[in-house]
């Protein structure tokens, strides 16, 4: 795959959380690489309160990690 993530820097908070996501969005697509394997689960996951709620909390993980490295704990 190509080069994406570069650092872990932003300016923003909000640029921080969109970053978070795209983190957690890019460790499904590295877990489950094929398009179609992936368009094949999203309708039995996408309706599951559960699975909604953890992919909610990797990205709440993953903007932690992101604020970390942003300081913005101070």
């Amino acid at each position: 795959m190509d080069q994406w993530l570069t650092s872990l820097r932003t300016q923003t908070p909000q640029e921080g959380f969109e970053l978070a996501i795209k983190l957690s969005r890019m460790g499904v697509k590295y877990t489950q690489p094929s398009d179609e394997a992936r368009a094949a689960m999203r309708p039995e996951y996408a309706e599951d309160p559960a699975i909604v709620t953890a992919a909610s909390h990797v990205v709440a993980v993953n903007f932690q990690t992101v604020a970390a490295a942003n300081d913005w704990w101070r």
